[in-house]
């Protein structure tokens, strides 16, 4: 069964359960720099899964494209990858644990084939907060006792999802529910000593791969601290393409799957090494080349900025480990990866020359980055009075790799020497710096939910529609971030709004704000939207029916703006109270950066 049938087998079995299937959404998400990439399947109906009407109605289902920069430094074990595919399916207030749990089972069990003595099952351990969830417990053991082998259900006090973490964690009017995981087991791996017997939740090894996961929104956590019920209840289902592969082909290192076949034959033909001994190595090449190659077909390209710098770093890690094989080019890699995902990607191929020419050219940066690297390493041991020696200590290597992107190989290569250790601690700690303000980039959307923040929310689209009056409709929104102190709202334009502009667009923001103009939304289909002239970037993939908001008349002919938008904003203009620009940015490529305060 290739990684093409499992997915025409997943969207069928959903559809016929009366799901409608819903687009991939694009791995740079459209308008929303609160976030760098698409993450997971759920982060796009993050606004439906709170509360908010989809317009494909409440049982959806798809396959997601996704990337997890924060799972670049894990590559090179038996199952992480920055790049893979999500398989979700959604209830929205419809159907819940009892539905979804027997589908799972038969999904994983009949459809896919998967032995089921292999299958080993966890279930939210229950705290101080929320309780024990015995309800996905007992449909688990009666669907274990229906096909009489022994329950293999683990409690794991971490099968919790919200967008803050645990329920200690969230604040107030955050929902959050239970996770059920299940999880595959590889006869061909032996357990470790730091192992605790079958138990999935007590075990590194590799020996057990987590295959699926759906959670349970269910909860509300109310200003006292306490929990309650939610009115509607929903599903939210993600499985790994990848990694159910594995579990169908009962191969326990991903990269040994069908999916990857092509990619590992080609870097064997390139470094003229063997996969075996040299895994690692193997395993970074492989995804973070089929990475680069699709934030590419994504409109990424290398920088050293935000989606274009972890692309940068993808090629030049990849780079990394091809010199240490005694490789030296990515061009029959980059090949392929392309034919490894022809089935279900065959535009790539469309876009061969032009993303082997990118990464050609990122490839001899590099080189010259190499001598930059050295120069600058020079120039640092020369201060210290240590000019011509070998051994640099760990903070000037650090410096090098944070200056230029180099990698600890690299420097190697370049015949320098340090403790490993020393700098692996650098890393770290700036790693830990940089994830900590990832997270305040939180997947999908608004920073949260406040008031403030749906405030400021239906501000940018009074200023979008402003701007765009006073400086010609050629100019649109390229992004905004939202929170409760400030609003940003980037756009193209080729230089800085005057004094008088920015003076010019203030006045009319506050003008349509005091205006109590009313706020509508509607449901279209897609062409009805492109035809009434709704603000949308119509080069990317929107489903067949869309949300438009309508600021200041139903009629889209008489309404002042009318945008393609998942919501949420206010009920009437006048709720934003005030607006006012507090700076502007040039953030470069013939595009602005407006800072604003509203209320």
């Amino acid at each position: 069964m290739t990684a093409k049938e499992i997915i025409d087998i997943y969207i069928s079995f959903f559809e016929k359960r009366g799901h409608k299937r819903i687009p991939n959404s694009p791995l740079v998400p459209e308008n929303d720099p609160t976030t760098l990439f698409t993450s997971s399947g759920m982060q796009p109906l993050v606004p439906y899964l709170l509360g908010q009407a989809h317009p494909q109605g409440t049982k959806l289902v798809n396959v997601q494209n996704c990337f997890r920069a924060v799972d670049i430094d894990e590559v090179g074990d038996n199952r992480h990858t920055t790049f893979f595919r999500m398989l979700g399916n959604w209830s929205l207030g419809d159907y819940f644990k009892k539905e979804e749990i027997p589908w799972l089972w038969e999904l994983l069990t009949k459809e896919l084939g998967l032995p089921k003595e292999k299958l080993y099952i966890t279930v939210f351990k229950g705290n101080n907060e929320i309780p024990f969830d015995t309800t996905a417990e007992e449909l688990w053991k009666e669907i274990f006792e229906k096909e009489g082998i022994e329950p293999k259900i683990f409690h794991d006090p971490t099968n919790w999802w919200s967008r803050s973490g645990m329920p200690d964690k969230m604040p107030a009017g955050e929902p959050g529910g239970p996770d059920t995981e299940v999880y595959y087991r590889f006869d061909d791996v032996e357990h470790n000593s730091d192992c605790k017997g079958d138990d999935p939740t007590a075990c590194e090894c590799g020996k057990f791969l987590e295959i699926a996961n759906s959670v349970f929104m269910q909860y509300l956590k109310q200003d006292d601290g306490s929990f309650k019920e939610l009115p509607k209840l929903n599903v939210d289902f993600g499985g790994g393409l990848e990694r159910l592969l594995a579990a169908v082909e009962d191969k326990s290192d991903i990269f040994q799957t069908s999916l990857f076949e092509n990619r590992i034959r080609a870097i064997e033909a390139e470094t003229g090494k063997k996969y075996k001994g040299n895994e690692v190595a193997f395993r970074i090449i492989a995804d973070h080349l089929a990475g680069a190659v699709f934030l590419m077909q994504n409109g990424v390209s290398p920088s050293n900025k935000e989606q274009g710098y972890v692309l940068r770093r993808l090629i030049r890690r990849a780079m990394d480990y091809i010199y240490s094989l005694d490789g030296c080019t990515t061009e029959k890699i980059i090949e392929a990866a392309i034919e490894d995902y022809k089935e279900t990607d065959p535009e790539l191929l469309e876009k061969l020359e032009k993303i082997q020419g990118v990464i050609t050219a990122e490839e001899l940066v590099y080189s010259s980055t190499l001598g930059n690297g050295k120069i600058l390493i020079e120039k640092e041991l020369n201060k210290l009075g240590k000019k011509g020696e070998k051994e640099i200590p760990a903070d000037i290597a650090f410096k090098a790799i944070s200056t230029y992107g180099l990698g600890p190989l690299q420097l190697k290569s370049l015949g320098y020497t340090f403790n490993d250790q020393e700098l692996a601690d650098k890393i770290k700690e700036h790693q830990d710096i940089s994830r900590a303000g990832a997270t305040k980039k939180f997947a999908g959307g608004l920073a949260d939910h406040s008031e403030q923040t749906v405030r400021g929310h239906t501000a940018t689209h009074l200023m979008h529609q402003a701007i765009r009056d006073m400086l010609g409709t050629q100019v649109h929104q390229s992004g905004s971030n939202i929170t409760s102190e400030r609003v940003r709202f980037d756009f193209n334009f080729d230089r800085n709004l005057t004094n008088e502009e920015v003076k010019e667009l203030e006045e009319t923001v506050n003008e349509k704000i005091k205006a109590k103009m009313p706020v509508y939304f509607e449901f279209m289909p897609l062409e009805k939207a492109k035809e009434i002239g709704a603000i949308g970037l119509f080069d990317e993939k929107y489903s067949d029916k869309v949300k438009i908001y309508l600021i200041g008349d139903k009629n889209p002919e008489k309404t002042y703006s009318k945008e393609f938008c998942g919501g949420p904003h206010v009920n009437f203009t006048d709720e934003v109270k005030s607006f006012k620009i507090i700076k502007q940015e040039n953030i470069g490529n013939g595009l602005r950066r407006l800072y604003a305060k509203v209320g």
